[in-house]
Order: structure tokens, then sequence, then C-alpha cells
């Protein structure tokens, strides 16, 4: 967005003085804000269901263009083989119940001057306060011969759903005993990083089952294990050989992938070309597409001046765009890039927009928190916990004590890890409490 642009929506905001603090709090008790929240995933569900909850006044509309959630957490489960999609795949009428409007769609524009939004179905939607939710984009240009026609065939399984997930199931029970796994991952940041290593883990455990003879190659845009690197490596040693000359996992750091040719079922590096069986490619990512289309993603460099979206930490606002919060994902930060810091980051800011609705300021030291469970085998996992808070002094959320990392695998932790996504679930879709879930692990 052009600095002149930005300026001029920041005065226009102050000007209109909707929302300020202090002096007329009284008119925005009176008031019905309206907020509209694009993306109904672990941050914008878990945002609406609180708002909701917190201040009923406040007239919801949530727009997600899926009629189904299908959850990315877990989704490794299903590749697989231990869990169906079915397992991870939840209805949208829990949560469509507790707002005002529930519009299957996809935004296609946003006004921030008029504050308003357009749907690809010709509906507009105004706003007092705008929610993006909309997760990541999936940077296919950055790999050479990633085209539609390739990802026909070669799939990044980092959207879960029937089209990825469920294909490159499909691809793995098709492969033959003796065939070769090419998982190629992008460099740092980018959505869930323990994930890679997770869904090497459990093919492995899966190959080691029914297709003993076959071989994992890992090719890993990082200099080295990015996320549990302790746990996942003693995981692959005392399962799957690593380190020795039978082991199903081949390890191959600063290895990223920047071309693909899919008909001949290769992807090139910088320093060799790799062929497998079956390929899963997963490419770089940014925000999502949306926060572009209004100048919110100028962080961390990268085409038309960013990759993520900066915020006030206290209310999750866009620093660039005025009365536009950002969740999950897209935001520029390092709190973690997944399913539970969504989800806190949901309430975080439906917190914050209580109080701004109610003319008071926002928690000014607010704590989230973040935990991660990876499996390692179909019985083993681990996890890591993370509390974040605040620090108004120099704008960031720092790491605070009370979090950890697992010192080992175990049976229990695989349980807890069951325990762990279908209370997320629940809490995030506002799913009954005599909801039947269907997975096993």
């Amino acid at each position: 967005m052009p600095q002149d642009r930005r300026q001029f929506l920041l005065a226009a905001s102050a000007i209109a003085g909707a929302f300020s603090l202090g002096s007329n709090a009284a008119a925005i008790a009176k008031a019905r804000p309206k907020v509209v929240i694009v993306g109904a995933g672990f941050g914008g569900a878990a945002c609406a269901r609180y708002l909701k909850l917190w201040e009923p006044r406040v007239e919801i509309t949530l727009i997600e263009p899926n009629a189904q959630f299908v959850s990315c957490p877990m989704s490794n489960t299903v590749i697989a083989g231990l869990n169906k999609l079915e397992d991870i795949t939840f209805p949208y009428r829990y949560i469509q119940a507790s707002v005002d409007r529930f519009v299957p769609d996809t935004v296609t524009a946003i006004d921030p001057v008029k504050r308003s939004v357009a749907t690809a179905g010709g509906l507009t939607f105004s706003y007092d306060r705008l929610v993006l939710a909309a997760g990541v984009e999936l940077m296919f240009d950055q790999i050479q011969g990633y085209d539609s026609a390739a990802r026909q065939t070669v799939k990044h399984a980092w959207k879960a759903g029937p089209e990825q997930t469920g294909v490159l199931r499909k691809q793995l029970e098709a492969m033959p005993d003796g065939g070769v796994f090419v998982l190629a991952m992008p460099r740092a940041p980018f959505r869930c990083p323990p994930a890679p290593y997770e869904r090497v883990s459990l093919i492995a455990n899966y190959f080691k089952q029914a297709k003993p003879r076959c071989k994992i190659i890992l090719l890993d845009g990082n200099e080295d294990i990015i996320s549990k690197k302790a746990l996942f490596t003693t995981a692959w040693q005392k399962h799957y050989g690593f380190g020795t000359e039978h082991s199903m996992i081949d390890y191959r750091p600063n290895n990223l992938a920047s071309a693909i040719d899919a008909k001949a079922m290769k992807i090139g590096t910088e320093f060799e070309d790799v062929k497998g069986d079956v390929i899963n490619l997963i490419p770089p990512m940014r925000a999502a597409a949306i926060t572009g289309l209004i100048g919110a993603r100028t962080g961390d460099g990268g085409k038309n001046g960013g990759n993520w979206c900066p915020v006030d930490y206290t209310s999750m606002e866009s620093t660039e765009v005025p009365n536009v919060h950002i969740l999950g994902d897209s935001i520029l930060s390092n709190l973690s890039k997944a399913g539970a810091l969504a989800n806190n980051s949901g309430k975080l800011c439906a917190s914050a927009l209580v109080e701004i609705f109610n003319g008071r300021r926002p928690d000014p030291a607010p704590v989230v928190t973040s935990t991660c469970y990876s499996a390692s085998t179909d019985h083993t996992a681990f996890h890591v916990a993370t509390v974040f808070r605040y620090q108004a002094a120099d704008k960031s959320m720092e790491v605070q004590p009370g979090g950890g990392v697992s010192l080992v695998e175990s049976e229990l932790e695989f349980k807890m890890m069951r325990g762990w996504a279908r209370n997320i679930w629940a809490d995030t879709l506002g799913l009954p409490l005599k909801y039947r879930f269907t997975n096993r692990i």
C-alpha cells in the first residue's frame, strides 16, 4: 500500500473516532458494533465464538468458503493411515449457530476507507472492525514448474482435505515396496515447523509395517532440523535406523527445492536432482492473499513489500491498516505458526474487541500459549509448550517460564495428543459435550 494512502487511512480512522477510547465510551456502549471475520479456521472461529460469548450485542458476520472444517493438526495421521479423513473433518453448524450471519463465500475485495468487504457471490458487508484469519498463501511460483498441471500429480498436503491429504495417502498406498518417497520442505518461516518431520516419522512407521524396503528422502530447505531436533532424531534412530546404512530416512539439510518436473517425478535443488515414486512438495508460504489486498502484508521482505503482517500484539490489530485485525499464521512474529496459537490469538483478539467496544483499553500485557504434539510412531509422541507475554518496552511477545519440551517420546503423550486434538476442535468450533469423535489416534 502506498505510504500516502496508509497515512490517509490512519488519519481518517483518528478523525472518525467511532471507536476511540475515553470520551466516546457512553456512545460505544449503546451501539451494536459490526464485526466481519474472514476465515473460520482455528483463529477466526475461536474469535467469533468467544466474541459473541463475551459481548453478545456485537453483530458478527463470519465468512468461510469451505463447506466443512478439515483440521491440519492430526492430518499427518491420515496420510500415514492411522486415521481416516472423516476423523478430522467437522461441521460448521455449531459455530454457525453462535454468530449472527454465516456466509459460505469468498471475499474478493476490501475497502478499508468505507469499511466494507465484497464477496464472489456479489454480497457486500460493512464493518466497524474486520478480522482476517485466512491462514497462509502457498507460493507455487517460487518453484519452477510447479504449475497447475504439476499440482495435479505432486501434492503439498499443507491445507488438509480430500484433494490433498486424501490423494497423498492414496499415492503412498499405491507405491511399490522398494519405492522412494521424497518430501521437500521450505525455509522457515512456514505453517507448523514440526509437521514435515512428523510426516516423515509417520510415513516411515507406515512403510516399516507395510513396505519395509521403501526409502524416504527429506529435502530440508533449512540448515538443520528446526523444531524438536533431539526428539525427532532420537526417535528416527530408535525406530527407523537413522544414522546407519540401513536407515529408512535419508535426511538432506540445506537442500531447498527450486524446480519440479512432474512428468519425470524429479525435484531439482541447487545441488542435485532427486527422483521419487511419490513426491510431496511443500512450497514457500506467506500471509494469506487477502492481507495483500489492503497492504497489511509488509513485514519480512518479499515481493510487493513483504510476506507477513505486523500487528499490535495487545489486540492483533494491523499496524498498517486501522480497524483490521489479523490472526494466526499470517502475522509477523516469533509466535508459533500453529493451530493452538491461532486459537489463542483468536481469543486474545475477541477480548481486545470487547474492551474497545466498551471504551476501554485492551490488556496491556496479554499472555498467549501454544502447545504442539508430534507423533513419532503409531503409539508414541512428544510435545513442546510455550508461554508468551507482551512486553511494551520493545512491543514484542517474549517467551516466559512455564513452557517446556518433552524429555523423551512416550505412549502417554500419544494418548494426550488425541485428547489435545479433541479439546481444541471442540473449543474452536463449539462442538457439544456429547459430540461423537471418531478418530482412533
